[in-house]
């Protein structure tokens, strides 16, 4: 993890802010904030961070929106506040690009667990060349250390989630994962049951890899047991 990670904390309650700023620069964070939706989107894309918090109430512009504005620029991880309990708004802010949620109230340390998650996930160690570690797939090129996905020698734009999902799914062809099994390996904590956070992910993954999302080639369902990579026998290629 970089000496300097950077994240920005997006809520219009003050106190919550300066609260959630102080507990995590003492892991070290260097922590920018915003308290509406208009100043955010100018911070998210004017400079680079490595994560942002961001609250679903805003004024201005709402979290829903900023964070699909933010998605069709950029790929920085974004985790999702909510004070609503519906699960439409949690389902919402996934469609929209978002990489987790939590409800408030939340405990602190687990927000802590939920940060360190995704930035273990998509750091990229400096010390090695990106051009270690391509895998060739089927039709996909996949930069694992770069994060990068080629199809059919298209550039294709996922989120952390969606990149963790091909690769997981890409390297195990033929095995069947559970959505069990797929959020404690993606999201490397309990998630409290909520199965269709995967469900959600593997449709945004479907609908930017399948030429039609409806009958997938790809990524295949294995209906009352979980998804699983077509497999087409000795199509793996490391290099």
């Amino acid at each position: 993890m970089s000496e300097e990670t950077k994240i920005l904390i997006v809520d219009d309650e003050t106190l919550l802010v300066k609260g959630l700023k102080y507990s995590l620069e003492q892991e070290h964070y260097v922590i920018d904030a915003a308290y509406d939706g208009k100043v955010a989107l100018e911070k998210a894309l004017t400079n680079k961070y490595d994560l942002i918090i961001l609250d679903v109430m805003l004024p201005e512009i709402d979290g829903l929106e900023l964070c699909q504005q933010i998605r069709q620029k950029s790929k920085v991880p974004i985790i999702m506040l909510t004070a609503k309990t519906e699960d439409m708004n949690k389902i919402l802010g996934l469609e929209f690009g978002a990489d987790d949620y939590l409800t408030k109230p939340f405990n602190i340390l687990e927000l802590k667990a939920r940060i360190k998650a995704i930035l273990r996930r998509t750091a990229v160690p400096k010390e090695v060349s990106l051009s270690d570690q391509v895998l060739e797939i089927e039709d996909f090129r996949i930069n694992t250390l770069g994060r990068k996905v080629l199809l059919k020698g298209e550039s294709v734009n996922l989120t952390a989630k969606e990149f963790d999902l091909l690769l997981l799914l890409a390297t195990h062809a033929g095995k069947i994962f559970t959505r069990e099994e797929l959020l404690e390996t993606i999201w490397g904590y309990e998630y409290f049951g909520d199965l269709r956070t995967v469900d959600v992910h593997i449709r945004r993954l479907r609908e930017k890899i399948e030429e039609n999302s409806s009958q997938a080639e790809y990524i295949l369902t294995k209906w009352g047991v979980g998804y699983y990579f077509r497999n087409n026998g000795d199509d793996l290629k490391t290099r």
